[in-house]
């Protein structure tokens, strides 16, 4: 029974719905190859130092920042479909750079231009699926969305191993890495087509005059503003130790890529099935309580991640760790598209994208600088702490509050 009701969820999705995120499946698999094996790639293959590779994360940040808001503004006055495109090209193109040179001037513009890629994907891509969605779909949309996101972005971590084929066919260590890029990246591309066939929504803001005064969402500013205080605490907590266990693995276990690649892949493959529950406790709890009994959860296995004794259990008490966290990611994007009103959904995407990357951007740049400094416990132990203070805001400004779909049931009982 509670099998057939979770799949039920699934069922009549919009057709367009489904071509979004089905185009996004290949941009995540590179996504999920390039962050879990970028730390590793920069320090381990290519000789850069930690503080640099640190440093590119944060400004990779930092531009994904200052871009997100003008990104925001066009999604909603031009055009949600052709930035996203735009955002699909760039990444593409940039993520394969990392991979083909180590000159520092060349990573920090490529860095720059993969933060305005990643501001162009975030602020068009989940107003686009609310979009194409329904208050009655739109959990069901997002979590489907993460699950297939989680999947491939799981596979990019699996698939990092293949540099040992090239190794045995005669490249080098970094001549590897840059064939499994460019391979990867040339997917990626690829899946422009089927965003070709998502139609453009409304575009209700076209023509009116962009001013300061009219950049911030005017109808759901002070829902959103409660929103992102809990998101940028709990983003600086994350970006502390999450980007980073790749090179986590590799200080405390003298793991290499080839092994905590597939590690941190497999741990997303197990948050994708995950995910897929995500509609249904939301159904039984409610949305908002959903999402912090799974964030609670997750807390105590990230406090706990780094008291294991070696590798096996270190990566199954952090996969459970991002098992848990991930399956209130669908439930977060899909509450805060349901608060906003249509014609604000791209602009509130931008600042929410933005006031998540800067934040865990900035603090990446401390969890490398505390690692560095061979303090391997203390980015899981402020972290946790971070994450508390956030869900315990959460759950004080959003406990009363009803999504759209919620009303809706109350009304048919």
């Amino acid at each position: 029974m509670v099998n057939i009701r979770l799949f039920d969820e699934y069922r009549n999705i919009p057709r367009e719905a489904n071509y979004l995120i089905y185009s996004m499946i290949f941009p995540n698999l590179a996504y999920g190859m390039f962050y879990m094996d970028l730390p590793y790639l920069l320090t381990q293959v290519r000789g850069i130092s930690t503080g640099f590779m640190g440093a590119l994360i944060t400004i990779m940040g930092v531009s994904m920042v200052a871009s997100s808001i003008p990104f925001g503004i066009l999604a909603d006055r031009f055009s949600r479909r052709k930035i996203l495109i735009f955002g699909n090209i760039v990444a593409s193109v940039t993520i394969s750079v990392f991979a083909l040179t180590d000159n520092q001037f060349i990573l920090l513009a490529a860095a720059l231009l993969e933060g305005v890629s990643e501001a162009a994907f975030s602020s068009s891509a989940s107003a686009l699926l609310a979009d194409k969605a329904t208050d009655q779909k739109r959990n069901s949309v997002f979590s489907f969305s993460g699950f297939t996101g989680n999947l491939a972005f799981g596979f990019g971590g699996l698939i990092i191993p293949a540099v040992v084929v090239f190794e045995m066919l005669g490249y080098n260590v970094q001549e590897s890495h840059s064939i499994l890029y460019v391979i990867v990246v040339a997917l990626s591309l690829v899946s422009t087509i089927l965003i070709l066939k998502v139609t453009e929504p409304g575009e209700p803001h076209v023509g009116e005059k962009m001013t300061l005064r009219n950049i911030y969402p005017k109808k759901s500013g002070g829902v959103l503003g409660k929103y992102l205080l809990t998101s940028v605490i709990i983003a600086f907590g994350a970006g502390l130790i999450v980007p980073l266990m790749s090179v986590w693995f590799g200080y405390r276990f003298g793991i290499s890529d080839t092994l905590s690649g597939p590690i941190l892949g497999a741990s997303s493959l197990l948050i994708g099935v995950a995910t897929l529950a995500s509609p249904l406790i939301a159904r039984r709890l409610g949305t908002i309580k959903a999402i912090v009994v799974t964030q609670a959860a997750s807390t105590l296995f990230m406090f706990f991640t780094p008291l294991a004794p070696e590798f096996v259990s270190a990566s199954l008490v952090y996969s459970l760790r991002s098992l848990l966290m991930n399956m209130a990611s669908p439930l977060q994007q899909s509450m805060i598209m349901g608060m906003v009103p249509e014609g604000e959904r791209g602009i509130a995407s931008g600042i929410s994208s933005a006031m998540w990357k800067l934040p865990n951007s900035l603090s990446t740049f401390i969890g490398a600088w505390l690692l560095g400094l061979g303090l391997l416990s203390a980015p899981f132990y402020i972290a946790s702490v971070f994450y508390l203070v956030s869900i315990a805001i959460f759950w004080f400004f959003f406990r009363n509050m009803k999504m759209p779909e919620e009303m809706l049931s109350v009304v048919r009982n």
